[in-house]
């Protein structure tokens, strides 16, 4: 007999008001109704907060196919992109913040934040190289005084990992050691900069060898550490340039970089981290173009990365078409004081950010920074609004925001190796949205979104089997099954 897992709201037909059995049996379903050959686990979360990831009362999965209002088909012939994980960014604020928690309440985090089991299952982290907006201070790996230079790198050094990021990582994998990770630098260090400042300005030609030897250093130096870089970008939002560590690096700029020096030092010294392309908002599609039309740049590249603070993610299907053979990434959104509705929040998430993320071609979804305080911060001259995941307090309270129910709805039950398999839309007035997944396991997982302010009866068929359940007005719920 196969056990499906479901999150959905169930609605009981029937209850017993009494703890004693009963003295008969409720009839026998109709023929009509087929037979029960399973059982679909739901989980859901509502806007109101009066479910925040809770497990509802399984539902009987039949051997026919059933009707409702609105039905959704799945297809598990039809299969697409394969999932890598879920997550946020480690950045330097929210290391510092989660590592000098007591060692009780930081062990119950990481276990809550990274067990696929007793917690919700974050697989993929993001790491800035060097500082960012995030971080306690401004610094690089090799920073100098102003007029020395380093071309072979002899000054390189990630001492100021070693405090809080390094020993937060390796805490992180001793509770989900598969955990992937990605690098992406805010600045070069000032001296190979154009402005010799962090904050803006581009890299100077002269140094792009030792820019990209920079990069070996940097993933063999974790590497030592016990900490493997599943991949890096070679710049995070190349396009914006700001008061805080960040250098502009247009999109010619950067397949000359990849494609003359990044790509062959990563080949020349086995490195075996992916290259990904971009790492900047939706709107800029003649970005990763350039870079992915340049024959050279493209050998090395695996892939495209995307934010979500301007444009549709639509634009993630559009690059897949041009270029299916690379591999599509979303790397970066943050909540904030900015938006503070929870419903409203976890609808634009759910709908926006995983099932549109996903529906398009990524292989992950990644948000902004894992842990902040109640102040927004630890701040470097950035954001002084935006939401962690999790909100660590100055007393050791942890506060589970909105970012961290919709990262779990999809986390804790689509595991790195899934693939996204097809799955109908529900009728255009329906409010439902959804998106599917096999695991690796075999087991299936569907999510579902209600965004209307109506409850929804609704079908799931697949393989001559379904289920039918009541879904609660502005609500998700996650299903999976083997």
């Amino acid at each position: 007999m196969r056990k499906i897992i479901i999150l959905l709201v169930l609605v009981s037909l029937l209850a017993c008001s009494s703890d004693s059995e009963p003295d008969y049996k409720p009839p026998a379903p109709p023929e009509t109704e087929g037979e029960v050959v399973g059982s679909v686990e739901v989980w859901q979360t509502t806007g109101d907060q009066s479910l925040l990831l809770n497990q509802k009362e399984d539902i009987e999965l039949y051997d026919i196919e059933q009707e409702a209002n609105y039905s959704i088909s799945i297809n598990l012939d039809n299969q697409f992109q394969e999932i890598e994980g879920f997550g946020a960014a480690l950045t330097g604020s929210s290391a510092y913040l989660i590592d000098n928690l007591s060692n009780a309440t930081k062990n119950e985090l990481l276990r809550d934040l990274f067990d696929p089991e007793d917690g919700i299952g974050l697989s993929y982290m993001r790491m800035t190289i060097g500082a960012s907006d995030f971080s306690l201070e401004d610094f690089t790996y090799n920073d100098l005084q102003p007029g020395e230079e380093d071309p072979e790198l002899n000054q390189f050094s990630i001492e100021k990992d070693e405090k809080h990021v390094i020993p937060v990582f390796k805490d992180i994998l001793s509770v989900y050691p598969e955990l992937k990770i990605m690098g992406s630098p805010w600045s070069a260090p000032a001296w190979m900069k154009d402005n010799s400042s962090l904050y803006g300005g581009s890299l100077k030609t002269e140094w792009y060898e030792t820019y990209a030897n920079y990069f070996v250093k940097f993933i063999d130096a974790y590497a030592e550490n016990g900490i493997a870089i599943t991949a890096i970008t070679p710049q995070n939002e190349p396009l914006h340039e700001a008061g805080y560590p960040t250098m502009r690096m247009e999109a010619d700029a950067q397949a000359d970089f990849i494609g003359d020096y990044l790509g062959p030092f990563f080949e020349a010294n086995s490195i075996e981290t992916k290259i990904i392309a971009y790492d900047h908002n939706f709107d800029r599609l003649d970005y990763p173009r350039t870079v992915l039309e340049d024959d050279k740049a493209a050998q090395y590249i695996a892939g495209t990365a995307f934010h979500a603070y301007a444009g549709d993610v639509s634009v993630m299907s559009t690059i897949h078409n041009e270029f299916p053979d690379k591999g599509l990434y979303f790397t970066e959104i943050s909540g904030g004081q900015w938006a503070t509705d929870f419903s409203d929040n976890l609808m634009w998430n759910i709908k926006n950010i995983f099932i549109g993320t996903t529906k398009n071609w990524s292989k992950n979804a990644l948000l902004w920074n894992l842990a902040l305080d109640e102040n927004f911060g630890p701040t470097n001259n950035g954001c002084g609004d935006c939401r962690g995941v999790v909100t660590v307090s100055s007393s050791g309270n942890i506060t589970k925001n909105v970012e961290y129910y919709a990262l779990a709805h999809f986390s804790k039950f689509v595991r790195p190796g899934a693939k996204r398999i097809g799955s109908s839309e529900a009728q255009s007035d329906s409010g439902i949205s959804n998106v599917a997944f096999q695991n690796e396991d075999g087991s299936i997982a569907l999510i579902v979104l209600n965004e209307s302010d109506s409850s929804r009866e609704l079908s799931v068929n697949i393989s001559g089997e379904s289920f039918k359940l009541n879904m609660q007005s502005k609500s998700v719920t996650s299903l999976t099954w083997i």
